[in-house]
């Protein structure tokens, strides 16, 4: 007998980070995509990339931009029946 789970149960594998949530999060924090690239240690193409659904970044590189956003206080919000959405957990701290 085999079983599958209902799409709408299922975690999206290959993107940690959608580009709406990597636009909003970089507002909340007043980052510019460069400044980005710089805390992920990313390329900036691979940050244009992934904003401007130009292609699709590897899951790697979407989960060092997802990292470096969380160090920097911004919590991903789940969908929730309302959409994904960040907010800030803390005020960054000066660099």
């Amino acid at each position: 007998m085999s079983w599958t789970i209902p799409r709408d149960m299922t975690m999206p594998l290959a993107m940690p980070i959608l580009p709406a949530q990597c636009r909003a999060a970089r507002g909340l924090l007043a980052w510019s995509q460069e400044m980005l690239a710089k805390q992920a240690d990313v390329g900036l193409s691979t940050v244009r990339d992934l904003e401007t659904e130009r292609r699709e970044i590897s899951a790697a590189m979407a989960t060092k931009i997802r990292t470096a956003f969380e160090r920097a206080g911004v919590v991903f919000l789940d969908a929730d029946g309302g959409g994904p959405g960040v907010r800030l957990r803390r005020r960054p701290k000066a660099r």
